[in-house]
């Protein structure tokens, strides 16, 4: 919990500094670039978490990875290890991704679908979605055979579940309170 309190501070810092410097998109996509590296990558996240490696070899090997990041992203990255919160990195740069969204006023749906939606459904789920929501939407597609069909769509803390699977489900309920079958 406290890691996340850190992270969250250290990404709205860096969100100050590349407004500042007129470089919010380009740390955006370092960031997202860093958070794929480390999602993809668990030995380089428990080498930023060890204690044994020291932080120049912490620094050079991420040096090494990132060679095309922007400047205040390797600026960036050499204070947090200097300060010995290089575990923290992905972290990180996952909140920044957080804080990012809500400055650009950028929502995240959850399209769950049996099959793969076309780009035509996209469309039209992102103008239904405009209509209610005066925000850019980013809508991420997931396929998950197991809901039979429908979808189940998922914007923020509000969900819309149309699977047929959910309605399986509460046909199943319906049928185990039947009013016409005497209970002894």
């Amino acid at each position: 919990m406290r890691d996340i309190k850190v992270a969250s501070r250290y990404a709205k810092s860096l969100l100050g500094i590349a407004v500042e410097q007129n470089s919010l998109e380009e740390i955006y996509n370092d960031m997202i670039s860093i958070n794929k590296v480390c999602s993809e990558n668990h030995d380089l996240v428990v080498m930023l978490k060890s204690p044994i490696v020291k932080a120049h070899k912490q620094e050079a090997i991420l040096n090494a990875i990132f060679t095309s990041i922007n400047k205040v992203s390797t600026a960036f990255i050499k204070i947090i290890v200097a300060k010995k919160r290089a575990g923290i990195l992905a972290d990180i740069a996952k909140e920044f991704i957080e804080v990012y969204k809500v400055h650009k006023n950028i929502k995240t749906a959850q399209v769950t679908s049996a099959i793969a939606i076309t780009a035509d459904q996209k469309a039209k789920i992102i103008s239904l979605l405009n209509k209610t929501d005066n925000s850019t939407i980013d809508l991420q597609e997931i396929v998950n055979p197991d809901i039979i069909g429908g979808m189940i769509l998922r914007v923020g803390d509000r969900q819309i579940d149309e699977s047929i699977r959910r309605k399986l489900n509460n046909l199943e309920l319906e049928f185990d309170d039947n009013p016409y079958i005497k209970e002894f």
